[in-house]
């Protein structure tokens, strides 16, 4: 009867290791795209166009978190490709989105809205986001692939860790924010 326990607790800590790696792939590929365009480079300024976009912010990003997990030359290069191919696709998916958007402002500073071309421009935007989702996923998917299981749960790491970084700096900051008395 231990034996079906431990190998239940077993499994289960695997499955929560994994879906933990993917998890950490997914935010640091993920960190910066959902925030679409920030001017004329993007949320990262021309930064935004190089490999390290993808994981975080910069190439000099990009590059201590794969020193962070000890990546071999072999793993930094097949990740940078990765990273700047999907930089590159998501940057001309980020230019459609701004088209979009020029386009619902035409619509909405039109005298009568048209409440059927806006739900038409609302499902367009649905589905240019829906192709950037995948864009990213995609990405996750092929980085989780060259990264080992061990390097993925350290990023896990790093990144819950960030996270609770994050976490304590608003509540400090909320505090501050209060009023007096």
């Amino acid at each position: 009867m231990p034996s079906t326990v431990t190998s239940l607790f077993t499994a289960r800590r695997v499955r929560a290791f994994a879906f933990g790696s993917v998890l950490a792939v997914a935010g640091a590929l993920a960190v910066t795209a959902w925030a679409g365009p920030h001017g004329e480079h993007g949320r990262h300024g021309a930064h935004a166009q190089h490999a390290g976009f993808m994981m975080g912010g910069s190439p000099r990003h990009l590059e201590r978190l794969l020193d962070s997990v000890d990546a071999t030359e072999a793993q930094r290069g097949e990740v940078r490709r990765i990273a700047a191919a999907a930089a590159a696709d998501l940057k001309a998916q980020r230019e459609a989105g701004r088209a979009l958007r020029e386009r619902q402002m035409q619509l909405f500073t039109q005298p009568t809205v048209d409440a059927n071309a806006v739900e038409a421009l609302r499902r367009e935007m649905l589905a240019q986001h829906d192709r950037s989702s995948q864009r990213m996923t995609q990405a996750i998917v092929e980085a989780s692939r060259v990264l080992t299981p061990e390097q993925r749960a350290q990023l896990a790491e790093r990144m819950q860790s960030r996270r609770d970084m994050m976490k304590r700096h608003h509540r400090e900051r909320r505090a501050l924010d209060k009023p007096l008395g």
